[in-house]
């Protein structure tokens, strides 16, 4: 019997120990699909000046929300230690890996003592969402975080565990003010860091102090409030970008839809466990904190949907998280007898359906000939071709002509700037005559002359596009072949501007 009953908790932590192996082999290969060039252009622009980096995708003096304190310390690493932007990358994602793991263990631990707890918590953080594969940055699923360990996001997520966690040791053990200052600073560098994780953080923080218990009193609410006053103080003084600025979105409602797009394939198998769980948790205490935190969630997730705000679909983890961690803690908790004893088994099979749906992530850091044959075919989210071999020719600083979607993408991570940005950018004031230009000069019917115009105004040293495609003929007399690429793409120097 005692075999028995270590036995979920032995196999959950030999699960838990296999995919902390393919993690750490995720920071070695860096699988590149998705924002790691922008986070390579940061560094490398923190790299060139640490104090005034300037925008990281095209050369223009600019904030940029990009330039956290997450950020900034890593290029003062990279300045320091002389790494390449790749290596330093990778240092990020291993930071990132380590501060989420242990964020989790440590908030799982201030809801239950039981060794169980941890290692399901963490199998259901990373394997419970659906049966089709998703992926975003500040969702740490194992298709997501496999391409954004090296993502502050993911760094931000790991430190409001940590802040949740401390948070409710704090109101357990009546903490004096220096305390609550300490997390109030703490939640600040959570917000600058990624603001999207921010306000999941904040819906956390709500959600545990609306469910501390005992229920602070009128000493401990003035050492709560005063803890606020470090987030308040720091947050517009940061010296990168004006935070304030990004209260009205950003104009990022286009991007954030997909968020509200097929969310019961993507998340059916957390549904169908983790919703249970959370009703049995608010039966039994209605100030259950990870209740709270999954309605406060489902409250603005479901406002963003009704008002047009997509962006606010980014409190997403606000409901997940919360759902999965009940899964866990009552699986943990269930005894061996009476309808509880169908939990782990429910959920045993939940975990193996995430597990079967996300494998195919083994296909980033195996030979196609070393994937199970069975899992070759399986979904995942396509990696981006490499441009190395470009940016072997072009230097760092110079300026990139290209419409290539890819391209714009990730050029930035090697040095290089591009004429329009590949992201939506609040600060950039010429965002949309930088566009429209790119557009003109990849289009048919625009003259060499303006071509050439457009090439000069710009500073444009390079050109990069499809070979046959719109543009100026590779053999134009003011260009000069340098490399060709896969992909059926052209680099090309302007050598007459």
């Amino acid at each position: 019997m005692a075999f028995r009953a270590h036995l979920p908790r032995r196999t959950a932590a030999v699960a838990v120990l296999l995919l902390a192996v393919l993690l750490l082999l995720m920071v070695v290969r860096l699988p590149w699909s998705g924002d790691l060039g922008m986070h390579g252009a940061v560094l490398e622009r923190l790299r060139s000046d640490l104090f005034h980096p300037g925008n990281p995708l095209v050369d223009a003096d600019t904030a940029s929300a990009y330039y956290s304190p997450w950020t900034v310390a890593l290029g003062l690493v990279a300045t320091v230690s002389g790494w390449g932007t790749f290596g330093v990358l990778r240092l990020a994602g291993l930071a990132g890996l380590v501060l989420l793991g242990t964020g989790i263990a440590a908030f799982v631990r201030t809801f239950t003592r039981r060794r169980a707890a941890v290692p399901l918590a963490l199998l259901c953080v990373l394997l419970l969402y659906g049966v089709r594969v998703f992926a975003w940055s500040g969702l740490p699923g194992l298709s997501s975080l496999c391409l954004t360990l090296a993502y502050p996001s993911t760094f931000a997520l790991g430190l409001a565990f940590h802040l949740w966690a401390l948070l409710r040791q704090g109101l357990r053990e009546r903490w004096g003010v220096p305390g609550f200052l300490a997390l109030g600073a703490l939640l600040a560098v959570v917000l600058l860091s990624h603001q999207f994780t921010g306000a999941v953080a904040v819906l956390g923080v709500a959600a545990l102090l609306l469910g501390a218990r005992p229920r602070p009193d009128r000493e401990l609410w003035l050492r709560v409030g005063a803890g606020g006053l470090p987030a308040a103080a720091l947050l517009p003084c940061w010296p990168y970008y004006p935070v304030l600025a990004l209260l009205g979105g950003g104009g990022l409602d286009a991007v954030h839809q997909p968020l509200y797009s097929d969310l019961l394939p993507r998340f059916c198998l957390v549904a169908a466990v983790g919703v249970p769980a959370l009703a049995v948790r608010w039966r039994r205490d209605h100030r259950d904190p990870l209740a709270l935190f999954f309605a406060l969630g489902a409250v603005v997730f479901a406002a963003g949907w009704l008002s047009g705000h997509y962006a606010w679909g980014r409190v997403l983890p606000a409901l997940l998280l919360p759902a999965q961690l009940a899964v866990a803690l009552e699986v943990a908790g269930a005894g061996s007898g009476g309808p509880r004893r169908l939990l782990p088994a429910v959920t045993a099979a939940a975990l193996l359906a995430g597990a079967w749906t996300q494998a195919g992530v083994l296909g980033y850091v195996l030979r196609k000939d070393a994937v199970p044959p069975v899992l070759r075919e399986a979904p995942t989210i396509g990696l981006w071709p490499g441009f190395g071999w470009a940016a072997a020719h072009v230097p760092k600083g110079a300026t990139v002509m290209t419409n290539d979607y890819y391209a714009l993408r990730s050029l930035p991570a090697y040095g290089p700037y591009t004429v329009a940005p590949a992201y939506p950018d609040l600060f950039l004031p010429d965002e949309r005559r930088r566009r429209d230009a790119t557009r003109r000069y990849f289009a048919p019917v625009t003259s060499r002359a303006e071509r050439l115009g457009i090439l000069k105004e710009y500073g444009v040293r390079w050109v990069l596009q499809k070979r046959g495609g719109a543009g100026l003929a590779p053999d134009d007399p003011a260009l000069r072949k340098a490399a060709r690429g896969p992909g059926r793409l052209d680099l090309l120097e302007v050598v007459r501007p």
